[in-house]
């Protein structure tokens, strides 16, 4: 169990409460949880999943193996090819899901991870070996995580990118955004969009929208917990196309009601 407060007598109070109702031993601050490493510095809180990624290499027998620089090649075109061998269901389905969940602090990998995770029903030899690739490039990066410091503000902001029809198969969209909360990446994800895109414009459109429903959930979240910050939330993106249509109130208003056919 975490207990996480910022009152420490109130943490005395529940631990009090706990101990008696409950065989239960105080391990201390934080250090190990599930697979995800926990250090204290005077700059700040670092997570990573350091020791997870050296248990998966000796399980996969590359402990040995050459460090990839990039955990996938650039315009990969990942699919389900007609007539192609098949690989073992299961061990790539073992393989994947502990990617997954290396995810949690790796947010570098959320991508490649979200791209392999199309296949669990009908794993194949490509597949399979980008899978790989992904694990010898936590081969060199064993020491990245999430690091959390103070910067004396809980200014909102987020992220977000689109490709238009990325994926070979049904031609839709994969939509990315990360979030930052008083300067520290917080949130994040890697998705393929519901419908097809009819063009780059809508979906990065589309994309943005999933990033600001993000940015409003987390200043929701922060009123609730009584953290309140002077500053407005930003949202960045590179498509002109969205910026032209933002500008512009007549051709906004339009896209709406397109959007909403």
């Amino acid at each position: 169990m975490i207990i996480t407060e910022d009152d420490e007598e109130e943490i005395s109070e529940l631990r009090k409460n706990l101990f008696n109702e409950f065989e239960m031993k105080d391990l201390g601050l934080l250090k190990y949880f599930l697979g995800i490493e926990v250090l204290r510095s005077k700059r700040g809180i670092f997570m990573n999943q350091g020791k997870y990624i050296l248990d998966l290499l000796a399980e996969a027998g590359m402990v040995e193996c050459k460090p990839a620089d990039t955990p996938i090649v650039q315009n990969h075109g990942q699919q389900i090819r007609e007539g192609a061998k098949l690989t073992d269901r299961g061990r790539y389905q073992r393989l994947v899901g502990k990617l997954i969940y290396l995810s949690h602090t790796r947010p570098d990998i959320s991508y490649v991870v979200g791209v392999v995770s199309q296949f669990m029903h009908s794993p194949q030899e490509d597949h399979w070996e980008a899978a790989l690739r992904i694990v010898r490039y936590l081969k060199g990066t064993t020491e990245h995580g999430l690091l959390f410091e103070k910067h004396g503000h809980l200014e909102i902001h987020g992220f977000t990118d689109a490709d238009w029809a990325g994926n070979p198969n049904d031609r839709r969209s994969t939509t990315g955004y990360f979030t930052f909360v008083g300067g520290n990446l917080v949130t994040w994800r890697s998705k393929k969009q519901k419908v097809i895109a009819l063009s780059s414009a809508e979906a990065e459109f589309r994309g943005i929208k999933s990033g600001l429903t993000e940015i409003l959930w987390l200043k929701r979240l922060m009123t609730e917990l009584s953290l309140h910050s002077s500053h407005p939330c930003r949202m960045f993106c590179d498509n002109k196309a969205y910026q032209k249509i933002q500008s512009n109130m007549i051709e906004l208003s339009t896209w709406k009601w397109i959007d909403t056919l």
